[in-house]
């Protein structure tokens, strides 16, 4: 069988199963088991594969059927031109919250906490793409800090520090940016999401409430770790913009700005303590 071949039946077994994206997904899937790289795909697919690679692929393709994330299979997940080790302890990265990063990286920083940061790729990238900042990222999850200090080490930025902690239970010092990506789905949208995320861990998508809570926390502590004119981005669901203003407005930040996706959706809250402020 040519790796055409094999893609078409990965492309069919897919589509058969109802996957969205099949194409994508297959393509992604065979190079994974080819250990090429995915933009290497088109070349070899005139050539013979190695019949060992078939029933690799095919165990692959089981479990995308059964709707395990591609990211799972492989161990990957691309964010921000860097690729990431991801786990079933952690959220993928995904795109909409380049937003966060694309917000935080206009203005200068110097020291950076990431609240619940799972694999790291909020902090990790803002560090890799300024190379005099450091920063802590914290997690109540024993497991995703594992995964962030393995993706730490894989990128070689070693001026993070990470520690586990219930938000700002066991955090101390004072930071001029503060980040977080928590979980903001309310319980009651939870049966509505793609099977996918029924992978990922649960307590980094929902707060089993109203999807408002990790805000609320985050609102308590921010005063006594945030510097006087430094700022705080979260990212938000859709709906949730005014909500999350008013929680940071009674605890006396303003809000800069409201950022959106690439699709036009309010992604990303940002404040700041303004100098004097409580």
């Amino acid at each position: 069988m040519t790796g055409a071949e094999a893609l078409s039946h990965a492309v069919a077994r897919l589509r058969q199963a109802g996957i969205p994206d099949a194409p994508r997904d297959a393509r992604r899937l065979l190079a994974h088991v080819l250990n090429i790289d995915p933009g290497r795909l088109t070349l070899i697919l005139p050539d013979p594969v190695a019949d060992a690679v078939l029933p690799v692929l095919d165990i692959a393709l089981d479990r995308r059927v059964a709707r395990e994330p591609v990211s799972h299979i492989t161990g990957r997940r691309a964010f921000y031109g860097r690729d990431f080790i991801v786990t079933p302890d952690v959220l993928d990265p995904r795109p909409e919250t380049e937003t966060l990063i694309a917000a935080a990286l206009a203005c200068p920083f110097s020291r950076v906490l990431d609240l619940g940061t799972g694999s790291g790729c909020i902090l990790l990238t803002l560090l890799a793409e300024r190379s005099d900042a450091a920063g802590l990222g914290t997690d109540l999850s024993a497991a995703a800090l594992d995964v962030a200090r393995a993706n730490a080490g894989a990128l070689g930025v070693m001026r993070a520090e990470f520690t586990q902690s219930d938000w700002f239970a066991d955090v101390s010092g004072v930071y001029d940016l503060i980040v977080s990506n928590p979980p903001y789905i309310a319980e009651c949208e939870m049966a509505t999401l793609a099977p996918e995320l029924s992978h990922e861990p649960q307590g980094a998508l929902t707060d089993g409430a109203d999807g408002l809570s990790a805000y609320r926390a985050i609102a308590l502590g921010v005063q006594g770790h945030l510097a006087e004119g430094g700022r705080l981005l979260v990212e938000i669901g859709a709906s949730q913009a005014a909500d999350v203003r008013r929680i940071f407005a009674e605890v006396g930040l303003e809000t800069v700005a409201i950022h959106p996706d690439l699709d036009g959706r309010d992604r990303v809250v940002e404040a700041r303590r303004c100098p004097g402020g409580r």
